[in-house]
């Protein structure tokens, strides 16, 4: 059988699911219609085929509800633009509560549906029972209902979002499968896509292309491993239950109960059930059969049980009933329960949208938009942090890891998403030199990047764990005590886990001059907070830069930041002769702050810590008990102290050192949450929250970290730019005039009554006696004291409380105290 296959493409497609076809149609409708679909089999036939089709707009934030509500409105309108019944029915759907908890996260997901004009409405039990006559409202607090969502037929949205690209120009070819991805060196020893190798029924080719998306679903993540591209995805079975036709029954809203893990659909008359379970099953840790299409996993009674005992009590049909179908059929989820989107950072003009974690039909809509934006113009259409593929760690594509992994996530679609919630698998794979002495003193720890660091400290008898809570959390007395350690003696916060990053080379400090906004030609030893800009203006991450000699520099960034802020660096190197290395594992951080650290160093090195000899902003080599060290005078938390970067050889000696002589200063030990909350009383932002590469270094109050004298630097222009406009919206700090309501982060900004945005960050200021928010308020045209003028409230799961607004930190405003 002849297939027709172009020997060239502007760009090829991998993979014929939901996911590759709203990818292709998107590309062709931005006007690239020289694109190519390749599918190993059928279209459909891995895991689009066997979805529930659920369509729910309200995500966990402003722009993954933005992509979710795209989708919506895109399926609505696809059928009659391509004449293929997308099956769409906008039934609304409805999530109910069986406690007190859960009600109190659906109505703060209430809120962020407000926020970001998604109909939604609070309803009682018997609301409830007049809506879903079939279901058992005993146990049920109340619920809320999305009148805009409903449910679709999945395999004809793909089909359907293959025809379009087809009716631009795409070629969306089945039976072809790739077998490689191929590149050619670029310049500066760079890599580039080239095109891919393909086999299909004429035999083995190749189509040449500068863009290759990666949308293979449970198989991309071999495929991206054969051309050194992490892609943690790992695959587990997902079950539902379709009763036999019932009699009288109609169409019904989507009716999820996570509390019991499951949710309902009606479908042609019948009901189904589906289970997010919490303890999940892996599949396909020894590859996938070469002939999978259409294919479903081996019955488990046993595992579904469960599930369906609480069904049988939940939906009382199902005790009478009988069994259509019992599915069992593998999708793929990922080591944080977020999909992949975005430019692979070891390999040029390969992208990836894959691992979508049983949400694929909601995403892929909007996800496709996103990402053929991206492609065709260089710059996302906003915001994608959270499913960024550039947030995954080389690490995780270890496939122990990943089996352990996603175990867990499969089930936290419907857990509790409490704040500060830790994932409990595959812990404990990197750490920090000092991680078994912080444990033996109490530490409890989190997970950020694969790192372990410690959260707080619980005191002697106090059990170490979480009791998660949407009020006062269980470590809240112990979080007060560390940050008034921080604020009025001195505490130890081990940071190994930052970003380290060396650039060095003859054009060191030109190169960082051109991706930096301040001014690197600075006298060594000089710490400089800067801003990597795109070319709108929008943070893609803040730093430190601090000159160590000549010609090589120390860059230091968060964690979670790390594989994106080497991917923008590696990717700016134009002709400039420099070298960027990650040299994080090779020193410890330990941030020794508070008014008394001062003393505290005095007191375990000869060297001189004054202002005078180490005034803020600069870093000095230092001895230190009997180690060497540097001593970089900055802070996050807004107090005198250094961050001390010590050798891990020597690491474990310098902690003992200063853990002995600072008892005699009052010295605790302190964690990151903490820190956080001594950083937001100082209005300090935080990256991924507060500022993102959409938010514009001037709104964010930021511009003093923007070098104006620099004749080109990236983003110089749309500072400009934004200067000569005026700004359109402005980051505020609020407190809460009552002190016992706690703040998170996506409650509502009310301004003279009404909603204006999400509050962006929060935690509690012990110092400032009140729960601590920052975020967004439009301001075009007006002057600050205009602003403040205006009345605010913020609006926690339904209620508003009354909140004090300013546009300078609200603690230490000159910062007084950091100058020491």
């Amino acid at each position: 059988m002849l297939v027709d296959v172009p020997k060239t493409a502007r760009a090829v497609v991998i993979g014929g699911g939901v996911s590759g076809c709203s990818v292709a149609y998107h590309l062709a409708k931005a006007g690239w219609t020289d694109i190519v679909l390749l599918e190993r089999r059928k279209l459909t036939s891995g895991t689009t085929w066997h979805a529930a089709g659920l369509i729910g707009q309200l995500r966990a934030n402003q722009n993954m509800t933005r992509l979710a509500k795209y989708s919506a409105d895109l399926y609505r309108s696809l059928e009659a633009e391509t004449e293929v019944s997308t099956g769409l029915k906008q039934v609304g759907s409805m999530t109910v509560a069986l406690t007190a908890d859960r009600m109190q996260e659906i109505l703060r997901q209430a809120t962020v549906a407000r926020i970001f004009g998604v109909d939604v409405n609070e309803i009682s039990p018997s609301e409830i029972k007049a809506m879903y006559p079939h279901l058992n409202v005993d146990g049920v607090i109340g619920g809320v209902h999305l009148p805009g969502d409903g449910q679709c037929d999945p395999a004809n949205i793909a089909m359907a979002l293959a025809k379009g690209a087809r009716m631009r120009g795409a070629k969306v070819i089945e039976g072809i499968k790739v077998t490689a991805v191929t590149e050619t060196p670029a310049p500066g020893g760079k890599r580039q896509v080239s095109g891919v190798d393909y086999i299909g029924p004429d035999g083995p080719g190749h189509i040449a292309a500068d863009v290759v998306i990666n949308c293979g679903g449970m198989w991309g993540r071999d495929l991206a491993a054969q051309s050194g591209v992490t892609l943690p995805l790992h695959a587990c079975e997902h079950f539902y239950l379709v009763t036999e036709p019932v009699a009288g029954l109609t169409d019904m809203p989507v009716l999820r109960v996570p509390d019991e893990c499951a949710y309902y659909k009606t479908d042609a008359g019948k009901m189904m059930v589906g289970a997010f379970e919490p303890k999940a099953k892996p599949w396909g840790m020894n590859g996938i059969r070469e002939d999978f299409e259409f294919d479903t996993l081996p019955e488990d009674w046993d595992h579904f049980a469960p599930i369906l005992e609480d069904a049988a009590n939940r939906m009382p049909m199902f005790q009478t009933a009988g069994i259509h179908t019992f599915f069992n059929g593998p999708e793929s989820f990922t080591p944080d329960d977020r999909y992949y989107l975005g430019p692979a950072p070891e390999l040029g003009g390969y992208w990836v949208a894959a691992g979508y974690n049983s949400v694929g039909i909601v995403s892929s809509g909007g996800a496709g938009m996103a990402l053929a934006e991206w492609i065709t113009t260089g710059d996302a259409p906003f915001d994608l942090w959270d499913v960024d593929i550039r947030r995954a760690q080389p690490f995780q594509k270890n496939r122990r890891y990943l089996r352990e992994r996603v175990t867990e996530t499969l089930g936290l679609l419907y857990a509790d998403h409490y704040p500060y919630r830790q994932v409990e698998t595959a812990r404990g794979v990197r750490r920090s030199v000092l991680h078994e002495h912080l444990k033996a003193k109490g530490a409890v720890f989190g997970e950020i990047a694969g790192w372990e660091r410690a959260n707080w400290f619980a005191n002697e008898g106090q059990e170490r764990e979480y009791r998660y809570s949407w009020s006062r959390a269980n470590w809240f007395d112990n979080q007060k005590a560390e940050h008034m350690a921080l604020r009025e003696s001195v505490g130890l916060i081990d940071m190994t886990s930052f970003g380290k990053i060396r650039v060095e080379g003859r054009d060191a400090m030109a190169f960082l001059n051109r991706v930096c906004s301040a001014q690197m030609d600075v006298a060594e030893g000089r710490i400089v907070y800067t801003m990597f800009l795109n070319r709108k203006g929008g943070i893609e991450a803040d730093l430190t830069v601090t000159r160590l000699s000549e010609t090589a520099y120390l860059l230091v960034v968060p964690g979670a930041l790390l594989q994106r802020c080497l991917a923008w660096l590696r990717g700016n190197l134009g002709e400039e002769f420099a070298v960027v290395t990650d040299v994080s594992a090779g020193e410890s951080v330990l941030c020794l702050m508070g008014p008394k650290s001062r003393d505290l160093l005095a007191s375990v090195s000869p060297n001189d810590f004054s202002n005078e000899s180490h005034p803020f902003g600069r870093a000095k080599e230092i001895e230190i008990g009997l180690g060497l060290g540097r001593a970089h005078r900055v802070t996050y938390v807004g107090e005198l102290g250094w961050e001390l970067y010590i050798p891990s050889d020597q690491t474990a000696h310098v902690f003992e050192v200063l853990a002995e002589a600072g008892e005699a200063h009052g010295l605790k030990l302190c964690g990151i949450h903490a820190m956080d909350s001594c950083r937001i009383e100082k209005a300090y932002r935080h990256w991924g929250h507060d500022i993102t590469d959409e938010d514009h270094v001037l709104e964010a109050g930021l511009g003093f970290t923007v070098s104006r004298k620099k004749p080109d630097f990236l983003g110089r222009d749309a500072v400009l730019a934004r200067e000569d406009q005026g700004l359109e919206r402005r980051l505020v700090q609020f407190r809460l005039e009552d002190p016992a309501v706690s703040l998170f982060h996506n409650e509502a900004i009310v301004r003279d009554g009404r909603i204006v945005g999400p509050v962006t960050s929060a935690n509690y200021g012990h110092a400032l006696g009140g729960a601590i928010g920052l975020g967004y308020v439009p301001c075009k045209g007006e002057s600050e004291a205009e602003m403040l003028a205006s009345s605010y409230e913020i609006e926690v799961a339904g209620q508003r409380f009354k909140a004090h607004a300013s546009l300078e930190p609200m603690y230490d405003p000159k910062s007084a105290r950091v100058r020491g």
